[in-house]
């Protein structure tokens, strides 16, 4: 009997040292990178050339059935993202909103419902903290009170790369705590021309070429050995468009890679869109709000 209480003690214990909560962070995590592919279905992997993503998901844990919340579109979704919460509670409940449509339950000092940006604030007051995105929706979804620097960078059908090569230079040259870098493709190709078709693998191949081009920048500004990557989508979609229950529409993947993660791990616990927020406060030991409803992947954590 007392082997077995020792044994269940150490594996409690063994449990509690791998996993986060809100009082104790992932051990020598320093910075985390949101990578953003709005309009990235899940479907699309197995067909997809994405070797810098593959490579991301070989050296982490993923899961290719997180599920957004409904409406299957962009507001709801990034909100739900950034916020830890639904639309039930943050208020964001259109493709393109811009303030809630309902009134969201808690706000903070300024004014907008609590956002990890502000966590992570809170937690760490002189953290570099950034956003940057080509839809200006973005903006106003992540307290930008709370941030560094918010950018916008939306003529990318002239300058693709745009936002990859302002990325590249942010990282290296303020090596951030906390950064997300929100594509706006390959939604854009999946409403003009259609999800899984030719054109749309076309983009998610030049996506993922800005995705290596962001893991090297972290590697080239001494970052990468206390880094966590988190890849992700906020919707997929079906033929030219989304915001409806398939799970075309409505599964993501989630890929989070690096410093502290289980490598080649498939992710059994279910993952939502507002576990993202959380899963981020969790990696820095920031106080998760009351009012989130999102949980931390913490099994992707220890060995």
């Amino acid at each position: 009997m007392k082997k077995f209480i020792v044994i269940l003690w150490v594996g409690w214990m063994v449990l509690f040292m791998n996993s986060c909560t809100d009082k104790n962070s992932v051990k020598g995590v320093k910075h985390v990178v949101v990578i953003g592919l709005d309009g990235w279905g899940a479907y699309s992997m197995p067909k997809a050339n994405m070797p810098n993503v593959k490579k991301l998901m070989e050296k982490g844990s993923y899961t290719l059935e997180a599920r957004s919340v409904l409406p299957s579109s962009s507001a709801p979704n990034w909100a739900s993202m950034f916020m830890g919460a639904g639309p039930e509670l943050h208020g964001y409940t259109t493709w393109g909103s811009r303030t809630p449509e309902i009134p969201s339950r808690v706000v903070n000092g300024h004014g907008i419902f609590p956002t990890v940006f502000q966590v992570v604030r809170e937690a760490r007051p002189d953290a570099e903290i950034g956003v940057f995105s080509e839809w200006l929706g973005i903006k106003f979804l992540v307290d930008t009170l709370s941030l560094n620097v918010y950018r916008n960078t939306p003529d990318y059908n002239k300058y693709p790369a745009a936002l990859c090569d302002s990325a590249v230079k942010y990282i290296k040259e303020k090596r951030p705590v906390l950064a997300a870098f929100c594509f706006d493709n390959p939604d854009h190709v999946g409403h003009q021309i259609g999800h899984d078709t030719p054109a749309y693998y076309e983009k998610l191949e030049e996506l993922d070429g800005y995705v290596g081009r962001i893991v090297q920048a972290v590697k080239d500004a001494g970052m990468l050995d206390e880094t966590i990557f988190i890849v992700t989508a906020d919707h997929g979609g079906i033929r030219k468009g989304h915001g409806g229950k398939t799970l075309q529409e409505m599964q993501v993947p989630f890929i989070i890679s690096g410093k502290g993660v289980k490598t080649g791990h498939k992710i059994g616990s279910s993952v939502m869109q507002f576990d993202v927020a959380a899963t981020i406060a969790c990696i820095f030991g920031a106080k998760i709000p009351q009012v989130w409803i999102g949980r931390p992947v913490t099994e992707v954590f220890g060995k």
